[in-house]
């Protein structure tokens, strides 16, 4: 089974809930959002793995590409492992919008 298999499951959308402040003020800690397998541009909120990570799925902001995945970052500096730490990341989807607790596209 592939690493997107493993993250998205069988359809191209997937439900997920933020845990921890890494993407305030974005998104808090408990915010219910939906991802949607699809190409990232810079500025997308993505759904994230690291190799170094196995099983982790993070959200963190497209910064940009490179040649090994995407360089992304959590909004909030002070409370974010991200690539300036763990390297390039593989994004497998792109969050689109906030069902809970205020529904709203991002």
């Amino acid at each position: 089974m592939g690493g997107d298999q493993v993250v998205m499951g069988r359809l191209p959308v997937r439900r997920v809930l933020i845990k921890g402040p890494s993407m305030s003020p974005a998104l808090q800690d408990r915010d219910v959002v939906v991802a949607v397998a699809r190409k990232p541009k810079p500025g997308d909120v993505v759904l994230v793995t690291w190799d170094d990570r196995p099983g982790q799925i993070s959200v963190k902001r497209a910064k940009e590409p490179s040649d090994d995945g995407w360089h992304v970052e959590g909004d909030n500096p002070f409370a974010s492992t991200d690539s300036r730490t763990l390297g390039p990341a593989r994004v497998h989807a792109v969050v689109m919008f906030r069902l809970w607790p205020r529904p709203r596209r991002l």
